[in-house]
């Protein structure tokens, strides 16, 4: 893919989830920006400063045109597109052919390692991508519960401090500690600490 004389290449960012792509062109203050999306490909022109911008993206394989979305800003162009094979091994490339696209880069402000998808899979929302801007996301607007917490509900491992010396009597309950009431003071009048005279060798 090359650009004419009159024409650039804009910058393309990508990053990836097992389902989806996301895609941005990077070129603000677009004028009549023309974005056509196929299942095998993206292609872009617009103006942008007085320059001419053309993208021609052929995919490595196809994506799902209806369950994909758009958002058109000053900023950029933006896209979370749908993979049509879901619940596949990440793509080795965005691109048919391989090869190295200099206007071509990976986004790492959105990429994420496919083991660590599969973490992360009850987190949504907290890699700092904000879906807001686009229309038909509903359901991505809240935290869904903070996944990886569910361990600390009720600080279940301190219901006994075994673990720490001299702290295996200790129970902490709703009402404070219970440090065994009156049997506890019991044992101690009984056990009581030998005098210093009587450890001397």
């Amino acid at each position: 893919m090359t650009a004419t004389s009159t024409t650039l290449i804009p910058e393309v960012l990508w990053a990836q989830r097992t389902d989806e792509l996301f895609v941005t062109i990077n070129v603000s203050d677009v004028t009549q920006p023309k974005v056509n999306l196929t299942a095998t490909g993206l292609s872009f022109t617009g103006t942008a400063s007085g320059k001419e911008y053309k993208l021609d993206l052929e995919f490595f394989k196809e994506v799902d045109v209806e369950a994909s979305k758009q958002n058109i800003s000053l900023r950029n162009l933006s896209f979370v597109i749908a993979k049509k094979e879901k619940g596949q091994d990440y793509w080795p490339r965005l691109t048919k052919e391989k090869g190295r696209y200099h206007w071509l880069k990976t986004d790492f402000a959105k990429w994420k390692d496919q083991d660590e998808e599969d973490e992360d899979d009850a987190k949504p929302g907290v890699d700092g991508m904000d879906f807001s801007q686009f229309q038909g996301m509903g359901g991505m607007g809240g935290m869904g519960g903070m996944g990886g917490m569910g361990g600390m509900g009720g600080m279940g491992g301190m219901g006994g401090m075994g673990g720490i010396p001299g702290m295996e009597g200790m129970n902490f309950g709703a009402e404070g500690m219970d440090f065994g009431g009156e049997e506890a003071d019991s044992d101690d009048e009984e056990a009581e600490m030998p005098a210093l005279e009587e450890n001397k060798a």
